[in-house]
C-alpha cells in the first residue's frame, strides 16, 4: 500500500483491513473509475469493502450496502475554484470533479474556456474548451468528460475530454442552450433547454459520436438540472413559463412523472441517480438559494442547505457525496467549493449481503446501525475502520473509500 498525491493505491497482495483478508486485483484509488476484482472467500461476519461499480468475483464474497439517515449529511468547504464563474458545469465525482465553460461576472459577461479538475482538496488546471462558452450542459468523469450546447457561436457544438484535452464529437440534431445534461461521455442524455426565453421537450441521446432523437420531456422547461444515466434519467426544476418543481424519470425511451421538488427553482445544480439524487442551489428570480433536496425515486426530501447560497452553479458527485462549485448571485461570481458528505458521528445503515459464486444467489445477512468517525483528527494516508466502512484521511478530513 502506498500513497500518491494524497490519494490511497491498492495493489495486488492486500491483505487484511479492518478484518477482511484476500486481495484486490489491478491499481485502483478510493476515487477512480477502473475496474477491480476480487480473488478471495471472506470468512461469515467479516466486514466488507466498501465501493461501487462492477465487480468480477471469484469467490464468495459479501457487499456492504451503505445509507445515510436523515439529518446526517452536511456541506463542508473544499478548495476555491482558481477561476470564479457562473453559468458553468460540472462532471465526474466529489474526488475527481471536473468544472468547465461557464462567464465571468457582470459587465463583461465573457465565456469561458477553461477547465479545471478536482482531487478531493484543491483545483488545477485542466485543458482548455475548443469553444468558450456559458449556459452549456454536460456528462461523464474526470477522464472522459462530455460538454454539449451552450450559449455560443455554435450551440451544437459537442466535444469529449481524456483527462487533458479536448476534441470535437458530433453536433446536436438542435442548437439551443440551458440544457440539463446525465450519463457518460459514450451514453450521454441531452433533455430540455431553449433560447430566448422559451423552452423546449426534446431530448438527444449521444452514442459516443452522434446524437440521436429520444423522448420527449413531458414539460417543456430551461435551465433545469439533470442527474443520472442515458437509460435512467432524472430531469428536475427549470422554467417555462413559470418557475417548475416537476420531475421527470427517463427510461431510455420516454419520461414519466416523478415527485415536485419542495422549492421550486430553476439555474439549481443536480447528481446522483435516478433513485438517489441530490438537487442544491438555483433562485426563483429576485435571489439565490442554499436549499438542497434528496430525491429517493418518489419523492424529495429536504436536506442539509449550502454554506452559500448560489444560483447558475456547477454540480457533480453522488447523494452522499456530491461537489457544488462556481456560481453566484447576480450580478457577482463565487469560486468557492462545498463537498456534501455523511457527517462525523452521524447514524448509518449498513446491509451486508452474501454473494454465491457457486449459486449466483445473493441473500441478506443483518442490517445494522452504525456511527461514523466522530472527528476529523488524523494524518495525510492515515486508514480507520468504523463498522463496515474503512475511510482514508486525506490530511483535513475523513473520507470514506468509495472504489468503482
Amino acid at each position: 500500500m502506498e500513497i500518491i498525491n494524497g490519494k490511497q493505491l491498492i495493489d495486488n497482495g492486500l491483505s487484511v483491513i479492518g478484518g477482511m483478508t484476500g486481495s484486490l486485483s489491478g491499481s485502483v484509488s478510493f476515487a477512480t473509475s477502473a475496474s477491480f476484482a476480487i480473488s478471495a472467500s471472506f470468512a461469515p461476519g467479516t466486514p466488507a469493502f466498501p465501493f461501487s461499480g462492477s465487480a468480477a468475483v471469484t469467490g464468495s464474497v459479501q457487499f456492504a450496502f451503505v445509507t445515510s439517515s436523515a439529518g446526517s449529511t452536511a456541506w463542508s468547504a473544499g478548495g476555491a475554484l482558481i477561476t470564479g464563474r457562473q453559468e458553468l458545469v460540472g462532471a465526474g465525482t466529489q474526488n475527481e470533479g471536473l468544472a468547465f465553460g461557464g462567464r465571468l461576472a457582470t459587465p463583461s459577461f465573457t465565456a469561458l474556456s477553461c477547465t479545471e479538475e478536482y482531487n478531493g482538496s484543491s483545483w488545477s488546471a485542466g485543458g482548455a474548451l475548443i469553444t468558450a462558452r456559458r449556459r452549456l450542459a454536460g456528462a461523464g468523469t474526470q477522464n472522459a468528460g462530455l460538454a454539449f450546447s451552450g450559449y455560443s457561436p455554435d450551440a451544437s457544438c459537442t466535444e469529449e475530454y481524456d483527462g487533458s484535452s479536448w476534441t470535437a464529437g458530433g453536433a446536436l440534431i438542435t442548437a439551443i442552450y440551458d440544457r440539463g445534461g446525465a450519463g457518460t461521455q459514450n451514453a450521454a442524455l441531452a433533455f430540455g433547454g431553449g433560447e430566448f426565453g422559451y423552452g423546449c421537450t426534446c431530448t438527444e441521446e449521444y452514442n459516443g459520436t452522434s446524437w440521436s432523437a429520444g423522448g420527449a420531456l413531458i414539460t417543456a422547461r430551461l435551465t433545469l438540472a439533470g442527474a443520472g444515466t442515458q437509460n435512467a434519467g432524472l430531469a428536475f426544476g427549470g422554467e417555462y413559463p413559470t418557475i417548475l418543481s416537476c420531475t421527470e424519470e427517463y427510461n431510455g425511451t420516454s419520461w414519466s412523472a416523478g415527485g415536485a421538488l419542495i422549492t421550486a427553482r430553476f439555474k439549481l445544480a443536480g447528481a446522483g441517480t435516478q433513485n438517489s439524487a441530490l438537487a442544491f442551489g438555483g433562485t426563483t428570480g429576485p435571489s439565490s438559494l442554499s436549499c438542497t433536496e434528496e430525491y429517493n425515486g418518489t419523492s424529495w426530501t429536504a436536506g442539509v442547505a449550502l454554506i452559500t447560497s448560489r444560483c447558475a452553479l456547477g454540480g457533480s458527485g453522488t447523494q452522499d457525496a456530491a461537489l457544488a462549485f462556481g456560481g453566484g448571485a447576480y450580478p457577482s461570481v463565487v469560486s468557492c467549493t462545498e463537498e456534501y458528505a455523511i457527517a462525523p458521528g452521524s447514524t448509518i445503515t449498513v446491509k451486508t449481503f452474501d454473494y454465491s459464486s457457486t449459486t449466483g444467489n445473493v441473500s441478506l445477512r443483518v442490517e445494522s446501525q452504525q456511527t461514523t468517525l466522530n472527528n476529523n483528527s488524523g494524518s495525510l494516508g492515515q486508514l480507520s475502520v468504523s463498522g463496515s466502512s474503512l475511510y482514508f484521511h486525506n490530511g483535513s478530513i475523513w473520507k470514506l473509500v468509495t472504489l468503482s
